[in-house]
């Protein structure tokens, strides 16, 4: 039987199809060297194809949390059973597919041997990659068994990952418009130009604002070279091309973006020993291991180490925040870009014993007790052990929701009514935002008096430029009262800032994000109103791009509420 898997590119769960091979002998009469109790113990040995002992393998009984390992000898033993239980049995070990998962074994059984077949140790450039669609017409493709057209909310890993952010990673509009310097209409922005500098050759100047421009472009700098992009917006169709696949032009599987066949063959990540984090030439797909299989043979990885039988192994990476350093950290003429993956390695939540990885808040466990369908094989499971494939990122308004601590308080002393806000950052692993420069955080404080006539600000900061200049109701919020959280680049060049052409030199000239377990605190004052009850608003704001870029590109994505709390003061 051949079956499907579904993936995203953080951790992903699998199921397997064929067989290894199992063996049963009766249990002999019980003797003084036989360490099997009948009616309570089960054992045997965990061998190669060559019949040599395998130490160290774990042998687990399927879809439970009960297991062992295997001595020098690859011998096994499991207690305390039950007389008339009758259990399926799993084996693995490194350098090996799991084993096993096939014939039921009774209580008091003796003699069992699980044969481990080892997986091909090199990679193969010449695999074609499987399509996560069904309708690519091949048994292996993962929606077959990872979608129940029968029960389409059963919560299954194909329907989350359609919906996820990196199945979308290909078709992006905002990563398209930037790309292509277009806007969402398909409008072109002129090509840079550039003018003769005597000691620095050409040098790229600012575009011309008075004439039609529909934002910044890679293709508009960079016209006759694909970039770097595709190596983690379209890693399948970019493993043998990183920095030679133009994103827009990627057809059949590479289409797919962060599709599960190529997630499930990624058995490590290359990252640098002495800062745990990727090397800097090494974006995206440069930096994993992966394991294509030769011709005739199939192999995935994943998460279990019980998914058998069929071709599947356990990769301890892939429950790991480094699977997802390689597309999560990023450096562009030294200036780092993108680091959610650096930054969660320097706070808490990096610590092996009190911290969290990166699947435990994006793919979180316990929507739905099996991720095959059961008529293809799938196995109930506790949910706990089953992540969510649903990882829309900072599409993710729930999520969002769940990222910081919003405290307020005001009082009114004389003619002064002070509001202190203090934003913590005790839910999130990293920066707040992060990634992406383009994405902001904009807080609103807004006084009013009993007539929502606004208050006049005595001191305290108020929103950037870069809040958008224009109609507060339009959501352009530059000069009221609040303070705006970003990391701003600069053009090296041109200075434009705040800039999203990261492919260009760049420098930060300011970052006060908010880092994971910091917190920031800000004051402002208001002139009290006379002989009436002030209202207190402070609402704070997620945003995807400034809005001057949004405009320009013609996006239209709404700001999302993290946070809002307002007060009636006497």
């Amino acid at each position: 039987m051949k079956r499907a898997l579904t993936a995203s590119i953080y951790i992903l769960f699998l199921f397997v199809s064929g067989c290894q091979p199992v063996e049963a002998v009766p249990t002999p009469a019980h003797n003084s060297k036989d360490p099997a109790q009948p009616g309570n113990s089960i054992y045997g040995t965990v061998v190669d194809e060559a019949n040599a002992p395998i130490a160290g393998a774990i042998v687990r009984i399927k879809a439970t949390k009960k297991f062992t390992t295997t001595d020098n000898g690859g011998n096994f033993m499991i207690t305390d059973l039950q007389p008339d239980e009758s259990i399926i049995l799993t084996a693995w070990a490194e350098g090996f597919y799991i084993g096993g998962g096939k014939d039921g074994f009774s209580a008091g059984t003796s003699k069992i041997k699980l044969t481990l077949k080892k997986y091909a140790q090199e990679d193969n450039p010449d695999y074609e990659w499987l399509s996560a669609f069904a309708n690519e017409g091949k048994d292996g493709n993962c929606e077959n068994c990872h979608l129940d057209p029968n029960a389409p909310a059963a919560n299954l890993p194909f329907i989350e990952w359609q919906a996820d952010a990196h199945a979308m990673s290909t078709q992006n509009m905002r990563f398209l418009t930037m790309y292509l310097g277009q806007d969402v209409h398909g409008n072109q922005s002129p090509m840079r130009e550039y003018a003769f500098n005597r000691d620095y050759g050409n040098i790229p100047l600012r575009p011309d604002l008075t004439q039609p421009y529909f934002g910044p472009g890679y293709k508009l700098d960079f016209p006759e070279t694909a970039g770097n992009c595709a190596a983690c917006h379209a890693p399948a169709a970019a493993i043998d091309a990183a920095y030679d696949t133009d994103p827009t032009q990627v057809t059949g599987v590479g289409a797919e973006g962060a599709t599960c066949d190529f997630c499930h063959k990624v058995l490590g990540v290359h990252l640098d020993q002495s800062t745990g984090l990727p090397q800097l030439n090494m974006p995206g797909v440069l930096s994993f291991e992966f394991r294509r299989p030769p011709e005739g043979h199939q192999f995935f990885a994943g998460p279990l180490d019980d998914v058998a039988p069929g071709d599947d192994t356990y990769a301890s990476i892939q429950q790991q925040s480094q699977f997802c350093a390689p597309c999560h950290f990023g450096s562009f003429w030294n200036t780092q870009i993108y680091n959610s993956f650096g930054e969660w390695l320097e706070s808490p939540y990096s610590s092996a014993k009190t911290g969290k990885t990166c699947q435990d808040c994006h793919m979180p466990p316990g929507k739905t007790d099996h991720f095959a369908r059961l008529d293809k094989g799938g196995v109930i499971r506790d949910q706990q052990t089953i992540f969510s494939h649903l990882m829309p990122g900072a599409s993710d308004v729930e999520l969002l929701q769940n990222a910081v601590t919003l405290t307020v308080n005001a009082i009114i002393e004389g003619e002064r009514l002070m509001v202190e806000v203090r934003i913590e950052n005790d839910k999130t692993g990293h920066h707040i935002p992060t990634d992406s420069p383009l994405r902001q955080l904009i807080l609103l404080v807004s006084v009013t008096d009993e007539n929502r006539q606004d208050l006049p600000l005595l001191d305290g900061e108020t929103i950037p430029e870069w809040g958008g200049v224009g109609n507060p109701q339009l959501g352009y919020y530059a000069g009221l009262p609040g303070k705006g959280f970003a990391k701003i680049l600069s053009e090296l060049w041109t200075e434009m800032n705040p800039t999203g052409s990261y492919w260009n030199p760049t420098r930060i000239i300011s970052d006060n994000r908010i880092a994971a377990f910091g917190t920031d605190i800000s004051k402002y004052t208001f002139l009290a109103p006379e002989n009436s009850n002030p209202h207190v608003k402070v609402t704070l704001l997620f945003r995807r791009a400034f809005k001057e870029l949004m405009d320009q590109k013609g996006w239209d994505v709404p700001d999302i509420i993290l946070e809002e709390t307002q007060i009636n003061l006497p």
